[in-house]
C-alpha cells in the first residue's frame, strides 16, 4: 500500500511489511554486496568459537529491510530524506522480520513526515529501530 500525504495523521500506525525468513544464502549474498565478509555472518564454526549459537545476520541487512519498507510505503510519491537506526538484537537464520512504522510528526509546510520505524522478529523483539524522514511530492 502506497501512502498518500492527504491520508496521514500523527500517531497513525502504518501497514507492516513481513519479510521471508532470513536464510544463509541471503547472508552470503549480502556479504558480497556489502563487502562485509566478517565470518560471524557466514561461517558457523567461527561464530560458535566467538561464543554465539551460530551465524548472525549483518545489522545493515535489517536496516536495508527498513529502507525497503519505506520505499514500499512511498512508492513513487516521495523520497526518503534520512534514516537513523539503532541495532538492538541479533538476527539469526530463520528469523522472520516484520517492518513496522508509525507517523510521529507531520510538517505540513514542506510535506515531510517523521516516522518511527522498527524491524521486529517473530518473537516480538525489536531488532532494529529508529526514525526516518520522508518527503511527499
Amino acid at each position: 500500500m502506497e501512502l498518500m500525504w492527504e491520508t496521514l495523521n500523527e500517531n497513525m500506525e502504518l501497514e507492516p511489511l513481513v519479510k521471508p525468513p532470513v536464510d544463509r544464502v541471503q547472508l552470503v549474498k549480502y556479504a558480497g554486496a556489502s563487502g562485509d565478509f566478517n565470518p560471524l555472518h557466514t561461517v558457523e564454526e567461527f561464530a560458535r568459537q566467538a561464543g554465539l549459537d551460530g551465524v548472525i545476520a549483518h545489522g545493515m541487512l535489517s536496516m536495508g529491510f527498513l529502507g525497503q519498507y519505506l520505499r514500499h510505503l512511498l512508492g513513487v510519491k516521495g523520497d526518503i530524506l534520512r534514516m537513523k537506526v539503532r541495532f538492538q538484537r541479533m538476527v539469526k537464520p530463520g528469523d522472520v522480520l516484520t517492518c513496522r512504522g508509525t507517523v510521529r510528526t507531520l510538517r505540513k509546510d514542506d510535506r515531510i513526515a517523521e516516522l518511527e520505524v522498527a524491524a521486529v522478529n517473530q518473537s516480538g523483539d525489536i531488532v532494529t529501530a529508529g526514525v526516518a524522514e520522508v518527503r511527499f511530492f
